[in-house]
């Protein structure tokens, strides 16, 4: 049996990278082979689950300095049947990789719109005149850095190893304990873990009508650890809201807290129970090329 896991592509993103340490805890854990199939966004890396073209897709969901990615929220949101199976916390260390001599001479730099928030100050600093140029993914113009040499390009230790692209400069990261968390996402239902993600609509946006769910959870005495509010997409001021929430203590407490926010909403979907591994970066150091 071969597991095909999805994973936002090409290779040497930082999704890949996650990916491949949950493959290889898969594999130790249970025999199971896994391969590895890169997509060119979040999207279409959870349609391909949905869809059944794939198993497993791993995927961004919430980075410590720029926030959440929107990009999976809404695709949960909208596909049916996928439920989040575990949590991966994976620590981020950006590098600049160019084949130019010197910093001075950078033109243009390309990479994730999240990396280029997240090295912000960096590149306001070293590479104030450079154009920024934002890509689906870390890797994607890599191809274009290895030609020009005054372009620049945010990406992974993994991904300058797999390219051969220099490291000029090593950890830019504005803030020093950067990470992004990562959810394994399958058509699997799980019925245990610590935490449990949801969304919900409500049949009209009207005053206070956030504050009755917010009572349910603080009667039971539920910790939330996340709220987001995101557009319907039918009208101006219409929103979805998507709640993370601690399970380890209260597990009874959840579920009757569950049954009374059914009644107050239109939509309840509930994404998952999991738990969440702590990824430690030398995992990341160590991936075969």
């Amino acid at each position: 049996m071969i597991k095909s896991i999805a994973h936002l592509g090409p290779k040497g993103t930082y999704s890949e990278v996650a990916t491949l340490i949950y493959a290889q805890n898969l594999e130790a854990q249970t025999g199971i082979e896994t391969e590895l199939v890169p997509y060119p966004n979040i999207a279409q890396t959870l349609l391909a689950v949905a869809d059944g073209r794939a198993d497993v897709a791993v995927v961004p969901v919430e980075n410590s300095i720029q926030g959440i990615v929107s990009m999976t929220l809404d695709s949960l949101w909208e596909l049916d049947g996928l439920q989040i199976q575990q949590g991966l916390t994976l620590p981020v260390v950006h590098n600049f990789l160019s084949r130019g001599n010197s910093l001075e001479g950078i033109k243009t730099v390309y990479s994730h719109p999240q990396a280029l928030a997240q090295c912000q100050k960096w590149l306001d600093q070293h590479t104030p005149d450079a154009k920024l140029v934002a890509a689906n993914s870390t890797t994607e113009a890599l191809q274009v850095v290895n030609h020009d040499p005054t372009a620049g390009a945010i990406a992974s230790l993994r991904a300058a190893q797999l390219y051969d692209l220099p490291i000029k400069e090593a950890n830019i990261n504005d803030y020093p304990d950067n990470c992004t968390r990562f959810w394994v996402v399958s058509k699997e239902k799980k019925e245990d873990g610590d935490y449990v993600s949801l969304g919900f609509s409500f049949e009209k946006n009207k005053p206070g009508v956030l504050v009755k769910p917010l009572q349910i959870f603080a009667e039971h005495n539920i910790n939330l650890t996340r709220i987001e509010s995101r557009p319907t997409k039918r009208s101006l001021g219409e929103y979805l809201f998507f709640i993370d929430l601690q399970k380890k203590e209260s597990k009874k407490e959840v579920n009757l807290a569950l049954s009374d926010l059914s009644s107050l909403t239109k939509t309840l979907k509930i994404f998952g129970n999991y738990n969440v591994l702590n990824i430690d970066y030398s995992q990341c150091e160590n991936l075969p090329i």
